[in-house]
């Protein structure tokens, strides 16, 4: 008995020295190319006007420092103290324009999954100053595997906060929804599933949970029942609700009634208005614009004051419009235009609904700047808002849009370093924001000039 434990205590011993020498062996591996900054590592952005997200006033001459990937401070530049310079490195942005990380709140990247096309438009993104996207649904398998390489540091990309979309099963007929779900049936994929009255919802949104997703996605053919049981409860297991502005059959101001946290789509809402409201996705018609033809319309002033009151940011996506209606045809009107949902995001905005800034699209291949700098202009242009409006629409406001709102989207202490620096104001013209000299990102310096553009290859011409 004595030899045998002898023995085996040999072999651990053996055992132990040979795991030993292969952790020495094995070689280190080398940090992501685009990995967050180390705590200990500073800089000092310093000399820049301020805008910092929240819709106040630019400030002149200030410092912001960055410690790692958050930071550290926000101060006058003039108030720097010597132990607050000491170790860092200096970066001179006097005469430039330093903003909040940009946020683009409603983007798709995988429907269906392309994996060389979504990493370039994610790249293009970040060098325009994106550091964070709301993606409405895709498939979930694609987007958390590019989520995880940007968080990484792998491949150079904005954050991805995404949602699991629900729907009544006849939505299902939808070939999207196919190519987004491959490898199982339609509705039943768990980041896009098929509800009904059989449907065991917390098993339901527990599934959409454990795809990594933070929202669920109210999307089409639904029952007002079934919209406010989703709702609630998403929000008793802690996931966010994003919905339409109407759920075919669910008008509009029952959708509201059932407070998810986003509402996607102004011109969804004027539906509220028709007689004869479609009853399925499928079935969507054009708005008849008559009730909308005296100004601003008391029904959905009504219903803009409940979103405000109850906190539901929206999601116009103006650019989706304009674009609808360059593509017209007579044989297929746009079911609304770009002037009608400019002046109902403009009556939202006078009733106090807060409005981020989301695409649903993007530009072509060789743009240079991608579609939320359109989306921004749109704001200003044709719904009113301010230029500072317009950039809180992007940044705090498009944080909270992902329930981010404490840890993004503002230049304050204790935020992520997502920064944008541009060479014009973006007071002076919204378009001045496509003037971007560099990115920050978790405290990593992304410049423009370092930009490589979207080759063929990676986004094909479409036929």
């Amino acid at each position: 008995m004595r030899s045998i434990r002898s023995l085996l205590t040999r072999i651990a011993c053996l055992l132990a020295a040979s795991l030993a020498v292969g952790a020495v062996a094995q070689p280190s591996r080398p940090a992501p190319p685009f990995a967050p900054a180390k705590a200990g590592e500073r800089t000092i952005y310093r000399g820049a006007t301020l805008i910092d997200g929240t819709g106040g006033p630019a400030r002149r001459d200030m410092a912001v420092i960055v410690n790692g990937p958050r930071i550290e401070a926000v101060v006058p530049a003039a108030e720097l103290a010597p132990a607050q310079t000491e170790g860092a490195a200096i970066v001179d942005l006097r005469g430039r324009f330093l903003l909040p990380g940009l946020i683009d709140s409603h983007q798709h990247l995988a429907t269906p999954p392309n994996r060389a096309q979504a990493a370039a438009l994610m790249r293009r993104a970040l060098y325009t100053g994106i550091t964070a996207v709301r993606i409405m649904a895709d498939d979930l398998r694609a987007i958390a595997e590019l989520d995880r390489e940007a968080r990484a540091g792998e491949i150079a990309g904005p954050d991805l906060h995404f949602a699991a979309i629900f729907a009544g099963p006849s939505f299902f007929e939808d070939p999207r929804t196919a190519a987004a779900a491959a490898g199982f049936a339609p509705g039943t994929a768990p980041w896009m599933q098929a509800a009904d009255e059989t449907t065991d919802l917390p098993l339901a949104i527990a599934r959409a949970r454990g795809t990594g997703a933070i929202a669920i996605k109210i999307y089409a053919n639904l029952p007002p029942d079934m919209v406010r049981s989703l709702t609630e409860e998403a929000h008793r297991q802690g996931m966010q609700v994003w919905a339409h502005g109407m759920v075919f059959p669910t008008p509009p101001a029952e959708v509201i009634a059932a407070r998810p946290d986003v509402i996607s789509h102004t011109c969804y809402l004027a539906y509220q208005l028709m007689d004869e409201r479609p009853q399925s996705y499928q079935a969507r018609s054009p708005i008849d614009p008559a009730p909308f033809a005296g100004g601003d319309n008391q029904v959905m002033t009504r219903m803009f004051r409940d979103m405000g009151r109850a906190g539901i940011i929206l999601d116009p996506t103006l650019r989706v419009y304009r674009e609808v209606e360059r593509r017209a045809t007579p044989e297929r009107p746009p079911y609304c235009t770009l002037d009608l949902a400019a002046r109902l995001t403009a009556q939202a905005h006078r009733a106090g609904v807060l409005l981020s800034a989301g695409t649903d699209g993007d530009t072509p291949r060789d743009a240079p700047y991608p579609a939320l700098f359109d989306e921004l202009e749109l704001l200003v242009e044709r719904a009113g808002l301010t230029p500072l409006e317009a950039i809180r629409a992007a940044t705090q406001i498009g944080a909270m849009t992902m329930e981010q709102g404490q840890n993004m989207g503002v230049v304050a202490e204790d935020y992520l370093a997502n920064l944008v620096v541009l060479e014009r104001d973006p007071t002076a013209d919204v378009s001045n924001m496509r003037s971007v000299l560099f990115t920050v990102k978790n405290g990593r310096r992304f410049d423009r000039a370092d930009y490589r553009p979207i080759s063929s290859e990676e986004m094909p011409d479409e036929d």
